[in-house]
C-alpha cells in the first residue's frame, strides 16, 4: 500500500472565495485584531469598532477567555489581549530565529546608547515591531510587539526602503505618504533624498517624523542575498538623542545591525 504524503494545504488553498473561508472565524479574528490595536475596550466600544452586535462579540470574547486569549479587567469592565494570544504570537518569533539572534546585540546597544533598542520587519508595506529592549530611563520610547508604523515615518522603515529596489519603493510610496508631524516626509522627492543620505551613511534617522519630541536611528539587517529583511534601531527623546550625537549613535546601530546580519548568515551589500 502506497504511503500517503502529508499535505499542509488542500488543492483549493489559493481559492479565497467565500465558500472556502469560515465567516464566523473571520469575524472572530477581526474582533481579536481590533482589541490588539487598543489599550483595552469595553464590550460596547469593541462591538462598535468591530461593527458587530454586542451579543455576538460577548460570545466570541467568552470563548477566547476560556483559552486565555483575552482578559476582562474587573475595574472598568475593559477587555484586553491575554497571555494565551501572546504565547501563540510568540511562535512567529521562534520561527524566524531573528529575534533570538538579535537579542544580545539589542541588549548591548541599549547599554551603550542608553536608549531603547528595537527590532522590526516589513509586513504588508508597514513596519512591524517584533521586540525591544527598554532603557532604564524614566522617559523612553515604547513599541509593544505587534505595533505597526508607516515606513516613511519610521527609522527602521526608511532603513529598509533605502536598500529596496526602486520599483518596490515606488509601489509602497504610491500608497500615500501621510503626515504625522510637521517634520514628516510627505513628498516622494524629499523622501528619496533622505533615502540617498541613508545609503551613504549606512543608517536612517527618524527626526521627529512620527512623534514630536522623539528621534530614532536605525540600520538594516540583510539576508544571505544582501537583501534587507529587518531593521535595528534606538529610539529616545530628542533632548537625549540629539542630532549632535546622531553620527556616534548611528555608527553604534550600524555595527550592531551588521553583527546580526553576520550572526544570521547574511551579508552586507558592497
Amino acid at each position: 500500500m502506497a504511503e500517503t504524503k502529508p499535505r499542509g494545504r488542500p488543492r483549493a488553498f489559493h481559492d479565497k472565495t467565500e465558500q472556502n473561508t469560515v465567516q464566523s472565524l473571520d469575524r472572530a479574528l477581526g474582533i481579536l485584531r481590533v482589541l490588539s490595536e487598543s489599550s483595552g475596550l469595553t464590550l460596547t466600544e469593541l462591538a462598535q469598532a468591530a461593527h458587530q452586535s454586542p451579543a455576538t462579540v460577548y460570545r466570541v470574547l467568552s470563548t477566547y477567555q476560556t483559552h486565555g486569549m483575552v482578559e476582562l479587567e474587573a475595574q472598568g469592565q475593559r477587555w484586553h489581549i491575554g497571555a494565551g494570544a501572546f504565547r501563540i504570537g510568540s511562535a512567529f518569533l521562534r520561527r524566524t530565529k531573528l529575534a533570538e539572534r538579535a537579542r544580545e546585540a539589542m541588549q548591548t546597544l541599549m547599554r551603550e546608547s542608553g536608549e531603547t533598542a528595537n527590532l522590526g520587519v516589513e509586513e504588508q508595506d508597514e513596519v512591524l515591531f517584533l521586540t525591544q529592549v527598554e532603557t532604564h530611563e524614566a522617559i523612553r520610547a515604547f513599541f509593544p510587539p505587534g505595533t505597526r508604523s508607516p515606513m516613511h515615518v519610521s527609522g527602521i522603515g526608511k532603513a529598509l526602503l533605502a536598500y529596496y529596489p526602486p520599483a518596490r519603493v515606488a509601489r509602497i510610496t504610491a500608497l500615500g505618504l501621510p503626515g504625522f508631524t510637521p517634520a514628516s516626509l510627505t513628498d516622494a522627492a524629499r523622501l528619496e533624498n533622505d533615502l540617498t543620505r541613508t545609503r551613504a551613511r549606512g543608517y536612517a534617522i527618524d527626526n521627529e517624523e512620527r512623534t514630536e519630541g522623539m528621534r530614532c536611528i536605525a540600520a538594516p539587517i540583510f539576508n544571505a542575498h544582501a537583501e534587507p529583511v529587518a531593521g535595528l534601531s534606538i529610539s529616545g527623546p530628542v533632548f537625549r538623542l540629539s542630532l549632535e550625537r546622531a553620527r556616534e549613535m548611528g555608527e553604534l546601530v550600524r555595527r550592531a545591525a551588521a553583527g546580526v546580519t553576520e550572526a544570521t548568515g547574511g551579508r552586507v551589500p558592497e
